[in-house]
Order: structure tokens, then sequence, then C-alpha cells
């Protein structure tokens, strides 16, 4: 499973890095925009927290597959390192991942909503195809299912691409998703955190630490040493 980190914030990025597993970062217009500075500038500042190695993900702006591919190559070219970029399931989209592909340049599929899209994309070349399994749930449809159904074609088809599952309310719905067969999930960071959260973890600590205090004189198992 690979975990990332859906956020341009950077205190987010750095907190997320220094606790957790992360396998990379996850952007889009949207969550640049909220903070408020140049966008090449976030995305540089994220590149020097998370290194070359870890995943980017970013997205383009453009609607016709031409210039879809023009931003890819500029921003393959100004961020460098182990970028992906975000080509959302358009017609033109699909044309710019095919041509994006053929030129050795790493691309995720978003917006995701149902399998034949993610299959399309997958066809086309995509590395990553990016559900969103809150937003299919709000249309009364079951992301989980959605998600589920598209590893299945993914495998029945022979098709190297994962699924980069997208947009949860809950973490319910991360676990449902994790044994549905996707590869991974990008998730903001106040659900990263709740994936650990339990009061029986938190009680078994307390009583762990008080049994301590109430048996030896010393308050860690370093105290004493010489």
């Amino acid at each position: 499973m690979l975990y990332l980190l859906d956020t341009a914030n950077l205190e987010e990025i750095k907190r997320g890095f220094d606790l957790y597993p992360l396998d990379g970062v996850t952007t889009n217009p949207t969550i640049l925009a909220r903070e408020n500075k140049d966008p090449f500038t976030t995305l540089k500042e994220i590149r020097n927290v998370i290194g070359e190695k870890a995943m980017l993900h970013v997205q383009v702006l453009a609607t016709e597959a031409e210039e879809m591919v023009l931003e890819a190559e500029y921003l393959n070219k100004v961020l460098k390192g182990n970028l992906y970029v975000k080509i959302p399931v358009l017609a033109e989209g699909i044309k710019a991942i095919k041509i994006l592909s053929d030129n050795n340049i790493n691309t995720t599929a978003t917006a995701i909503f149902n399998q034949q899209q993610a299959l399309m994309a997958a066809k086309a070349g995509a590395d990553f195809v990016a559900p969103y399994i809150n937003r299919i749930g709000n249309t009364n449809v079951n992301g989980i299912k959605v998600v589920s159904e598209i590893v299945n074609l993914l495998k029945q088809n022979n098709l190297d691409t994962k699924v980069l599952a997208a947009s949860f309310k809950n973490t319910q719905q991360i676990h449902e998703v994790t044994l549905s067969g996707a590869q991974s999930i990008t998730i903001n960071a106040d659900l990263l955190d709740k994936l650990l959260e339990h009061s029986g973890t938190e009680w078994s600590v307390d009583q762990f630490i008080s049994d301590w205090n109430n048996s030896f004189d010393r308050k860690k198992l370093t105290d004493k040493i010489k």
C-alpha cells in the first residue's frame, strides 16, 4: 500500500513525512490555491521537503490535448524528481495520456467517476488512475464497489496501472478501499492521523505508564543509566 498526503501545506507535509511512512504528495489546482502564494514556489518547496524520490502529483489546467502535453512537459522540466502529471479523463485527456506515455512522462488519470474512464486511461498508458470515492458516493453509486471493479478490470486486461483512490470523508471508506485491492490512497492530514486513533490504544498506553510508575522509582526506561 502506498500512502500519499493530499495537501500543499508545507507544515502538514513536514509533520506527515516526519511521523508516517509516506510515499508522496498529491496536489490539484484547488489545493494549491488554498496556500495563497505562487503555485510553483509552493511546489518547489514541497519537492525540497519530500526529496526527489518521493512521488509528487501535479495537475494540468488545459482542456485540450496539445496544451496538456505542453503543460506536462513544463512541469516535468521545472519540478524534476519522481513526478506524476495529473490529467483529467476527458477525451482530450486520454489523447494527452497516450502522447505523454509515448514520451516517457508519468501520468495520473484524475477526476475518475466510473470504471470505464479508469480502464480507458489505463489502456492509454496512465501510471495511476484516481477514482474519487466520496464524490462517487454523492452520485448514489457505491465508490468502494467502483474501485473494486476497476482493480479487477485492470487485472483482467493485464494492465500495470495502479489505483490511487482519492476523496475520502472518513476512515471506514479508507479501510474498505484498502481491502478492495487498491494499491494506493491519498488522504488529508486529519484523516491520516485518524487512521491510528483508537480509545483502546490510548487507554492501554496510559495503563502501562501508570502501572510502571506505581511499581518503580524510575520514570523512564533510561533513568539511572550511567
